[in-house]
């Protein structure tokens, strides 16, 4: 079975604006950048890619085996065994300031049973891996020959070759009425109108390629990246000089008051099936979110680049 994603696109590299200052404060400042030429994958990995890669090499994701209970000191010994964290719509409106409310660990959820037990992949062949934690995203892309891309990569490409614009696209999320992508519509988290035709995710490809081709860089999974995060601020250089193929770094880590636990963060792009209007406008490239290296969810993916 070939998949129309699986040559990389050459990206020319150049210098852009990263970040904005329009948006959400950790996207700012928006600030100029160079990076090199590189090549990518002209969509997230799929299921049936996946696949590939587990019976070629027995590799078995973070999601299906059990936490040590040395890594969480004091945590309940129901949620070390092997689990995801999955969206599960509540019946009605909730307060989007607790997310609790629509996520959830569940038991067996991985990435061949992407809602949790009793849920498959059958007939999602072209959909993206889904429930794959950062080192699953790795050892996937080193067993292919290549490489997590850098936040500053991604955003380029994502970009499509546009100067400005607030998405991939242009400056409208719908334009003429057309969805260019893979996102929420209706009442976040709990009705999903389902207007671009999708409730979960979407076939590689079911959308529109940007400028350079690529599928999928805005809407339906988040993906990762091998940068560490960090605000903006502590990885720009001077503000009237375009940085060189910066690295994110170094790590921050995970601080919820409520969790004693410590966990490195990396970035993810993109933004998701699950990005609305209402509630996280992060369909754009210049958007980010620190994703803890240890979790693994139902609408976060992957793709890979090749350098040199």
């Amino acid at each position: 079975m070939c998949q129309a994603n699986e040559v990389p696109v050459s990206i020319p590299g150049g210098v852009f604006v990263m970040g904005s200052d329009d948006h959400y404060p950790e996207e700012r400042p928006a600030h100029k950048v160079r990076v090199g030429p590189f090549r990518i994958d002209p969509g997230p990995v799929t299921n049936y890619q996946f696949r590939q890669f587990v019976e070629a090499t027995g590799h078995v994701t973070l999601a299906e085996r059990p936490a040590r209970a040395e890594d969480y000191p004091g945590a309940d010994p129901a949620m070390l065994v092997p689990s995801s964290v999955v969206f599960v719509p509540p019946p009605g409106p909730v307060d989007h300031s607790n997310h609790y409310q629509w996520w959830h660990y569940i038991a067996g959820a991985d990435w061949r049973h992407p809602r949790g037990p009793g849920s498959s992949i059958d007939n999602l062949d072209l959909h993206p891996v889904v429930h794959v934690a950062h080192e699953d995203a790795a050892a996937y892309a080193a067993w292919a020959g290549k490489h997590l891309p850098s936040e500053a990569e991604w955003e380029f490409a994502a970009r499509g070759g546009q100067v400005e614009g607030e998405f991939a696209w242009g400056d409208e999320l719908v334009p003429a009425g057309r969805h260019m992508a893979n996102t929420f519509q209706g009442e976040f988290p709990w009705r999903n109108d389902k207007d671009d035709g999708y409730e979960w995710t979407s076939p590689v490809g079911a959308f529109p390629a940007n400028g350079y081709g690529l599928l999928d860089m805005i809407g339906n999974v988040w993906e990762w990246t091998d940068d560490w995060y960090a605000a903006h601020h502590d990885v720009q250089g001077k503000p009237c000089c375009a940085v060189d193929n910066p690295r994110g770094g170094p790590c921050e880590n995970s601080h919820d008051p409520g969790n004693p636990i410590v966990v490195p963060r990396r970035v993810t792009k993109g933004g998701s099936h699950l990005c609305a209007p209402s509630y996280c406008r992060r369909y754009r490239p210049a958007a980010r979110m620190a994703q803890c290296i240890d979790t693994a969810t139902s609408h976060l993916g992957f793709r890979c680049v090749v350098r040199g």
